[in-house]
């Protein structure tokens, strides 16, 4: 392969100043809305407002601060914050849909991400996993009472029992697991389609290192022991709140028995097998986007959109 797959994994390669510290400062959302030179993105539902393979960022309008309103961070001088609302359809008003013919079209992140500038994945990943954080989780835990957006965005505090509450990130492992003689394990999900094949995955559950999340995901679903755990790459997978954790493994056992209730079917596949599987459209492979792509690419040293 002519470079490392993971040097330009979406989502992973770029870090906003998310300016932590000033977070708290009283009237930080209205500081940074008056200022002209803030630049805004706007989010409705999942998706962000784009334009050509850009986002469509805005200065701050009046009305901002009726929304659910988030600080981003900064980059180079520029303040960035997101405007969330609901998607148009879900307001179901002629205006919004007007408003969205009008102005630059909204488009997901999947859809956007592998076009987009590292600035604009970071901005616009950002946003999304705040933005999910805050429809799932309105009331307090402790007490149920409704809570109230706190810390520029950051923050749910509740008014009932000042109790504060603070973005959740699930991780999970993903894993590229070779046997020896190098076959790549690939399985297929009882609610993927037929020939969609990816790495395994799953999520770490308490008191797990990720390398035995690794070891204990790759038995559960395939009956295979994996040792030599080693960590490759992790990426924010806001649907709506991972961060995946990229590793390799080597298989210590060979022998597949398929968890029933998750997997369909899972295979050992040699390089030649798969390209073979591919061509023949057997084998369906994953968007470039993510890391499950880039995994499968590593080992097989070459790109999943140039085969062919």
């Amino acid at each position: 392969m002519d470079h490392d797959p993971m040097r330009d994994l979406p989502m992973a390669t770029f870090s906003l100043d998310r300016e932590g510290p000033a977070r708290d400062r009283p009237g930080r959302l209205s500081e940074l809305l008056g200022d002209p030179d803030t630049r805004v993105l706007e989010l409705s539902g999942d998706r962000a407002r784009t334009k050509g393979e850009a986002l469509a960022l805005r200065a701050p309008r009046p009305g901002d601060l009726e929304q659910l309103t988030l600080h981003l961070g900064s980059h180079d001088g520029t303040e960035y914050v997101a405007v969330c609302r609901p998607c148009p359809e879900e307001e179901g008003t002629e205006a919004s849909r007007e408003e969205q013919l009008e102005e630059a079209p909204f488009a997901s992140l999947r859809r956007a991400a592998s076009g987009l500038s590292e600035l604009d994945v970071a901005l616009f990943t950002t946003a999304l996993g705040l933005a999910n954080w805050h429809h799932r989780h309105p009331r307090c835990p402790r007490c149920g009472n409704p809570t109230e957006v706190a810390a520029a965005g950051w923050v749910r505090r509740c008014p009932h029992d000042g109790s504060e509450h603070y973005p959740r990130t699930d991780p999970a492992v993903i894993m590229a697991v070779t046997d020896a003689q190098d076959r790549l394990l690939l399985a297929r999900n009882v609610n993927w389609p037929e020939g969609r094949f990816s790495v395994l995955a799953g999520f770490v559950e308490p008191g797990e290192t990720f390398a035995g999340a690794v070891a204990r995901e790759v038995a559960e679903e395939t009956g295979v022991q994996v040792a030599d755990v080693e960590f490759v790459a992790d990426q924010p997978w806001p649907f709506p709140a991972s961060l995946m954790i990229g590793c390799a493994a080597r298989a210590t056992t060979s022998e597949i028995t398929p968890q029933p209730e998750e997997i369909a079917e899972a295979r050992w596949f040699t390089r030649e097998e798969f390209l073979s599987d591919v061509a023949a459209g057997r084998v369906l492979t994953a968007g470039r986007m993510s890391i499950a792509a880039r995994l499968i690419e590593r080992w097989l040293g070459r790109r999943l959109d140039r085969l062919g």
